[in-house]
């Protein structure tokens, strides 16, 4: 597996990754503002692709094994979003996003923070979105405003050294 800064080229790959999300986080594929957010993060080297290392490094036509875009404004850095495809989970590419976002956007002392599904939300569990989190050193913090599908959120936090 391959993490690198997405391109252009890899917009129709953060599509298809939303497409597989969609129940979960509510509509994306076809919403203007996250074409422009994906847009935006890659014009501005904020966001990651992961590839199989065979692929070609990714042709951007939905190959891809998982995408995130990425805020890093000091000191308290924001996972936008983080997705892995389903062939992709449980096989370390949400790790390697992270791990590579973390070596390439992070500077300490501070925080990173996430926006995630609420214990009650119906892919808390399914996704294993918080227990990946939790995995990776963040704790659970205060509510967050539901999500566009009307599910709850919740804040994790890491602290960063």
């Amino acid at each position: 597996m391959i993490v690198r800064l997405a391109q252009e080229r890899d917009f129709p790959g953060y599509l298809a990754l939303a497409g597989q999300v969609e129940h979960w986080f509510g509509p994306m594929v076809e919403e203007a503002g996250f074409h422009d957010a994906v847009k935006e993060h890659i014009r501005s080297s904020m966001a990651l692709v992961a590839v199989a290392s065979g692929s070609g490094s990714g042709s951007g036509s939905g190959d891809l094994l998982g995408g995130m875009l990425f805020g890093a404004e000091a000191p308290v850095y924001h996972v936008h979003w983080l997705v892995v495809a389903e062939e992709g989970r449980g096989k370390g590419v949400g790790r390697a996003l992270m791990d590579d976002a973390s070596r390439r956007f992070v500077r300490g002392p501070g925080t990173m923070e996430v926006v995630t599904f609420g214990a009650d939300h119906p892919g808390a569990v399914v996704s294993g979105a918080r227990v990946f989190y939790e995995s990776l050193g963040f704790t659970p913090a205060e509510a967050a405003e539901p999500g566009p599908e009307g599910g709850s959120r919740q804040v994790y936090r890491r602290p960063v050294a």
